[in-house]
């Protein structure tokens, strides 16, 4: 079983001496993910590993999963994958987070490779992906009154005749013809050995993360079990995972933060993971009853992207008892610093930041949760892993290190990176020699520990949905009067960022904001990518070689936003706001307020905490 060490990770030395006392391959012997379910179920057979609550109501009797039986799930799903598509077949999936999730997703690890799909995805691009992947097998959640996931998997089905289809839905289902019932092929599979020879492991891919946008070529990032693993380990030491830890689920099985340092993070340490309702904290019904549940499990570790975090903690905690927490996590988009402080003053523990991604499997560092904590750093790398901030040359490539402080590109190297896209072109400026350029700005501290400044892509990241802007603007350009089309993150308080939309029309056209509005929701596949605000202006700004300067744009959302909070919603007319690219942050806005409105200077200085940029606020002398 994966050494883990005696002691926890809190500072850079207590990395360093983890790292010498012993190699990686001593510490993780694991080749494949099945055998981290084997060393777990024999190690804690009987421990439960899944706690699923189905809906958070206080008379429910949940699902407990022990180790041994998520074991035989496993290795029973892997069989029956293999039965129905021959040797290392692709699994596409499509489902809400369940138990039948996991043991689909491990299953076809264990057998060939998986493909999380995003069910809320158009059937559109959910064909490209499935054509892309070469995946054989798609299993889909059944018929369901909330969600539609069954009648896309059947509009795939129809497009690719080929496509097996498994449906996961509650006992007593009528059949359908031509598909394959879930529970029924899993019981007819044994559960103590493989029935078609080796589990899948070391440099085998394990599974195929869609990233980035959902138009055009996708873009589907290669995880073998050697990266997967490797994060996994990296995972669990610097959270300081036990087998007394029991950690809220809420992440999605399609997001690598679900399926790692939520997953197989938890698993390795023999953990217990609460999934907290197939939706997770998507559910109101898990928000309003959070704290009630994570006392009745005497959870350790509050996991959650900041938005949904910053939704609990506006429900009173009341009489439950949550002094088994110890810490919270939380990654997939930047931490409002007013969430972090909030954290602390409902729950006592510090909100550790986690920065991941899914070209490094899901994982590139951790602020550690046995630690002090940094507000506003994702800490330092994994073990056995290097994470450097680099300057970026001229021609875009990277150079020599930043000194302290100075920002530049966060670049990982370690057994952990990916092999590179499905797509091997797309590997160019990505995944070179060796490396991998993250695409994000940061810097260091004195101590070595990282903080994220920005991105030096153009990703929106919405509640920690990424959103590529090229597919707003691909379908904004589409429409016959728009010219040009520039999207960007409008700053916003609860989501982080919102996307909106700049557009220059042709010559003489004219158009409203209502019709490029349902334009875009008619084109754009992905319902969150739909922009927030369209505004139409004179000249979309370009640089030099005619590429669209969206620094520019990215301060004019930042000062439309703020202006909008202080002179409308707050009533400070006379308020000034002026935005600057850069900073510690990646932006810096600067309020000055009047003299005669200086005792709002405490409010509005709260207000702005909310956002992920730098703020100041002044009072004009």
């Amino acid at each position: 079983m994966a050494n883990l060490g005696n002691e926890a990770i809190t500072t850079l030395d207590d990395l360093k001496r983890f790292e010498t006392e012993m190699t990686l391959s001593e510490r993780l012997p694991e080749r494949s993910i099945l055998d981290l379910f084997i060393a777990s179920a024999d190690a804690r057979p009987d421990s439960t590993a899944i706690t699923m609550l189905m809906t958070g109501a206080e008379d429910e009797q949940p699902r407990n999963v022990s180790y041994a039986h998520l074991l035989g799930l496993i290795r029973q799903a892997a069989n029956m994958f293999s039965d129905l598509a021959g040797p290392a077949p692709g699994v596409a999936y499509m489902l809400p987070t369940l138990v039948e999730t996991h043991v689909t997703l491990w299953g076809a690890e264990t057998a060939g490779y998986a493909v999380p799909i995003n069910f809320l995805l158009q059937p559109e691009s959910i064909a490209e992906l499935l054509k892309a992947s070469g995946a054989k097998i798609l299993v889909a959640l059944g018929p369901h009154p909330q969600l539609d996931i069954w009648e896309k998997a059947l509009q795939l089905r129809a497009q690719m005749p080929d496509l097996i289809l498994v449906r996961v839905s509650p006992a007593g289902t009528p059949d359908e013809d031509d598909v394959v019932d879930f529970a029924t092929a899993l019981a007819a599979q044994p559960d103590d050995r493989l029935t078609f020879g080796a589990a899948r492991g070391g440099d085998d891919v394990a599974a195929y993360f869609h990233t980035g946008g959902t138009t055009g070529v996708p873009k589907l990032v290669e995880h073998t079990h050697r990266s997967q693993l490797v994060a996994a380990f990296g995972g669990a030491a610097m959270c300081g995972y036990t087998c007394d830890d029991v950690l809220t689920a809420t992440f999605p099985l399609f997001h690598v933060a679900g399926t790692i340092v939520a997953g197989l993070s938890v698993f390795m340490a023999g953990a217990q993971m609460i999934i907290m309702s197939p939706a997770g904290l998507r559910n109101p019904a898990i928000i309003e009853g959070f704290w009630r549940l994570s006392a009745a499990y005497k959870a350790t570790l509050l996991a959650g992207v900041p938005t949904a975090l910053g939704a609990v903690l506006q429900t009173p905690v009341g009489s439950h008892d949550i002094s088994a927490v110890r810490a919270g996590v939380t990654g997939a988009a930047l931490l409002p610093p007013a969430i972090g402080q909030q954290f602390k003053d409902v729950t006592g523990s510090n909100l550790f930041e986690i920065l991941g991604m899914t070209e490094a499997s899901g994982l590139i560092s951790i602020d550690p949760p046995c630690g002090n904590g940094a507000a506003g750093s994702v800490g330092w790398p994994l073990p056995y892993t290097q994470v450097d901030v680099l300057r970026q040359k001229d021609d875009g490539s990277l150079g020599l290190p930043c000194d302290t402080g100075e920002i530049g590109v966060i670049a990982i190297r370690g057994d952990h990176l990916s092999p590179g896209y499905s797509d091997p072109t797309h590997n160019i400026g990505v995944f070179e020699n060796g490396g991998l350029n993250s695409g994000d700005l940061g810097y260091k501290d004195a101590q070595g520990r990282l903080y994220v400044a920005g991105r030096s892509k153009d990703l929106i990241i919405r509640s920690g949905h990424n959103i590529d802007p090229a597919m707003i603007e691909n379908a904004m350009t589409a429409h016959p009067a728009v010219a040009v089309a520039a999207a960007v993150g409008l700053p916003d308080a609860y989501a982080g960022e919102l996307p909106l939309c700049f557009v220059q029309l042709l010559e003489g056209a004219e158009v409203s904001e209502v019709d490029l509005q349902a334009h875009a929701q008619s084109t754009i596949d992905e319902r969150p990518a739909w922009p927030k605000r369209i505004l139409v202006i004179d000249t979309v700004p370009l640089t030099t070689v005619g590429k669209i300067y969206k620094p520019g744009l990215r301060c004019v959302a930042a000062k439309l936003r703020v202006s909008e909070l202080l002179h409308r919603e707050m009533e400070l007319p006379d308020a000034t706001v002026e935005v600057m690219d850069g900073g510690a942050r990646g932006m810096r806005v600067t309020v000055t307020l009047r003299t005669r409105d200086a005792a709002s200077l405490p409010e509005v200085k709260h207000a702005l905490a909310a956002y992920l940029f730098e703020a100041h606020v002044m009072v004009a002398s």
